[in-house]
């Protein structure tokens, strides 16, 4: 019997009816959600030639567009590399077999997780800015990236608290049976092991990272969408300013959350793969003691 079958019924005939009904009719819905949202933007003149033309000249996207994209990909590249080790570093800390280390990760942790990541932009933009610690027009990229960092390096501690509490016991008790202590069973054994079962989630992390990465237009960064509606407001196209935009961000997101499914498919085929290899090897074991 299948998990799947365990967990509730397969649907009858008539359930598979009223299944079929409902993905036709939100079908439907969709499509005439569309439609008039095209009607609309039509009406308004939105469609018109001379609304879209801008986006054929070399100087909108020399200008606006890729300096724009250049300043997203450049605060969510630094931002996921500092996330991924702040994660890291707090992830193994909730796993430490010191008490005061796990209550401190785990406070540091769960209150970044909690705290909304605008919020913490704004208040680092405006502490940077006023502190004189680094130059004005500097405070917002820099506010940005602190902001991406603690919430979605907070995150990523989680993942690695979980990957690692989904291991299962024998990993932890094999390290420990050659000698090794339980920091360095975390280290060697146990945390590369999660990061490789996580790195599916890992890469949809970083799909949240990439689009929170738009909220720094709020404190002036100039990332895609501030460019984007500097340009829109000067042309006269706000809205297909924003759709370009928009369109942008879910190709770029779209590519990653197909890398990371890739990832899930590739990395469960290896661990197909991995048993008959490992049956051999014990088979070959005995055969040879």
């Amino acid at each position: 019997m299948s998990a799947q079958q365990v967990l509730f019924d397969a649907p009858g005939p008539r359930a598979r009816r009223v299944i079929l009904i409902g993905n036709i009719v939100g079908v439907l819905i969709a499509l005439a959600i569309l439609w008039w949202v095209v009607a609309a933007l039509a009406e308004r003149g939105q469609l018109t030639g001379s609304m879209w033309s801008p986006f054929l000249e070399s100087r909108t996207w020399q200008f606006f567009i890729l300096p724009g994209l250049l300043n997203t990909l450049q605060a969510a590249g630094i931002s996921i590399v500092t996330a991924v080790a702040f994660g890291l570093v707090f992830g193994v800390g909730r796993l430490s077999n010191l008490a005061p280390v796990r209550w401190i990760a785990g406070t540091v942790v769960e209150f970044f997780r909690a705290v909304p990541v605008l919020l913490m932009m704004i208040f680092f933009w405006l502490a940077l800015g006023r502190s004189g610690v680094v130059q004005p027009q500097d405070a917002p990229f820099i506010a940005v990236i602190i902001a991406l960092t603690l919430y979605n390096g907070s995150v990523i501690a989680e993942l690695v608290r979980s990957g690692v509490h989904g291991l299962p016991r024998g990993q932890r008790e094999a390290g420990m049976a050659i000698g090794l202590t339980r920091s360095q069973s975390l280290r060697t054994i146990e945390v590369p092991q999660a990061l490789v079962a996580m790195l599916p989630a890992l890469v949809s992390q970083f799909v949240v990272i990439l689009k929170d990465s738009a909220l720094g237009f709020i404190i002036t960064y100039p990332e895609l969408l501030q460019y984007t509606r500097r340009l829109g407001v000067g042309e006269g196209n706000v809205i297909p300013s924003l759709l370009v935009a928009a369109t942008i961000f879910i190709v770029i997101n779209f590519a990653l959350s197909t890398l990371a499914t890739r990832l899930s498919v590739l990395l469960s085929f290896r661990a197909k793969g991995q048993k008959p290899v490992a049956r051999e090897a014990l088979a070959m074991d005995a055969s040879s003691s």
